[in-house]
């Protein structure tokens, strides 16, 4: 085994070693099973430390090269074939189609249809000061477990954007949870058990529909309109059905874009009256909101809205924060879950969290980001229409618009897409049933990518005979 370390390179010796060791075994120089020489030896023959070749060892050792067998030394260890981790690579296609946009199987594909920001777009350099701020900070953020109901000085900036909102609340009445998506799991445990039936829009969150089905919880579809849910429908469905909960985006709808009417809220409200019905609002994107909005937590003056939200979309999809907020009855019943299930939150998120809302670095944030979408959202209806797109509503603000294009199947627009190294979500993703769909969700913020701009446009093109 010849190795040639450059000692004037900038890359340093042990990360030298390591990739020239495991060059060795990529090629099959080395065959699984084979003895490697003693640290003592090596760094003998290369003149070099002892703590530079542990730390190649060390690092083969954890990526899975090598195998450590105590007093005896280091070996090559069993790999996988190239063909077994490009699959595993690629779980997002094979598990489900909805979930593609999660893979990180095909990394030069624009997601035109994923439900994020995109990275340039993120308050990088804040987040960055909050990490570290929190890291220099009490060791306790760093070792401890968070309280039940989360940490206290998070849950107080909760409490201030509520008021804000208009949204009655008490410090009792708010828990934190790790991001919408567990607050959505918490609820659903503690609220419903199998058979029991619910309200879910349609289009509507496909990660909702997926969690109840796992929890044999019966979906009512709802068709979503432009200026909410189908009012109709709805009272056919509580009239037939006597359904527990109804689960609903009241602004920016997701994949729609569309947000309730006050006409449409109003009645909403009345109706889960009248048939004892819980609402669920689910306003994951909320801090997208550039102009009035109508919410039916800051309506509700029976407490009938359990008011769910998030950080995800608006900050970074790695900090898992999000909140309930609620009566204290509910919430108390909802920690309790949470402690069983999970053990509470991250102690160290939800400071890092605090500390952008409390330092004004998220307020600013956010500005930006509407400012951002609303010149993108303008920019993709204009191009949409002019390539023959169709719309269901032109949304005033959020990330999404909801658009087909008249005679092409999903089949059709997904092959044209791949060829212009854009990968989209199928509208079938939204649907409770997963049906057909021609409907495709288009991120507004990925919409002025120079390969968005040509799958849509070419989109438009009659076809060639």
């Amino acid at each position: 085994m010849h190795l040639t370390l450059d000692r004037l390179a900038a890359t340093p010796l042990a990360q030298q070693l390591t990739e020239q060791l495991q060059a060795w075994i990529e090629q099959r120089r080395l065959r699984p099973g084979t003895r490697l020489p003693s640290i003592r030896s090596l760094a003998r023959t290369l003149a070099i430390s002892h703590g530079c070749v542990i730390d190649a060892y060390d690092r083969l050792v954890a990526s899975g090269w090598l195998e450590a067998r105590h007093g005896a030394g280091f070996f090559v260890a069993e790999r996988m074939s190239t063909y077994a981790r490009d699959d595993a690579l690629a779980w997002g296609d094979a598990i489900d189609g909805s979930w593609r946009q999660f893979s990180d199987a095909h990394p030069a594909l624009l997601k035109l249809g994923c439900g994020w920001l995109p990275d340039a777009w993120q308050a990088q350099e804040a987040l960055a000061q909050a990490i570290r701020q929190v890291s220099r900070g009490d060791p306790q953020d760093l070792l401890r477990y968070c309280p039940p109901l989360g940490m206290a000085g998070l849950r107080q900036q909760l409490l201030k954007r509520l008021a804000q909102l208009q949204i009655p609340s008490e410090p009792e009445g708010v828990l934190t949870t790790q991001g919408a998506s567990h607050g959505l799991d918490l609820l659903v445990r503690t609220l419903l058990v199998p058979g029991d039936a619910v309200i879910v829009e349609s289009p509507g969150y496909y990660n909702l529909f997926s969690l109840l089905r796992q929890h044999q919880v019966r979906m009512l579809p709802l068709p979503r309109t432009a200026t909410g849910p189908d009012l109709q429908a709805l009272e056919q469905l509580l009239a037939e059905h006597r359904p527990r909960c109804l689960f609903i985006n009241s602004l920016y709808q997701n994949p729609t874009g569309t947000s309730l009417s006050p006409k449409t809220a109003y009645r909403v409200l009345e109706l889960a009256r009248e048939h004892h019905l819980r609402i669920i609002e689910d306003d994951i994107y909320a801090d997208f909101q550039d102009g009035p909005a109508t919410r039916l937590a800051t309506l509700d003056s029976e407490r009938q809205v359990i008011y769910l939200s998030s950080f995800s979309k608006t900050l970074s999809s790695a900090l898992r924060v999000g909140f309930i907020s609620a009566d204290p009855e509910l919430i108390a019943r909802l920690a309790q879950l949470k402690m069983v299930t999970g053990i509470g939150t991250s102690r160290f998120v939800e400071q890092v969290v605090g500390h952008l809302l409390g330092n004004g670095s998220y307020r600013k944030h956010v500005q930006r980001v509407r400012g951002r979408l609303a010149e993108h959202m303008a920019k993709a209806l204009g191009q949409l229409e002019t390539h023959g797109w169709e719309v269901l509503c032109e949304p005033y603000g959020g990330l999404f618009v909801w658009a087909r294009m008249p005679g092409r199947d999903f089949a059709w627009l997904d092959r044209l897409a791949l060829e212009h190294s854009v990968l989209l979500t199928p509208g079938s993703a939204f649907d409770p049933v997963g049906g057909k769909s021609e409907w495709l969700r288009i991120n507004v913020a990925y919409a002025q990518d120079r390969r968005a701009q040509a799958f849509l446009a070419a989109a438009g093109r009659p076809a060639v005979s």
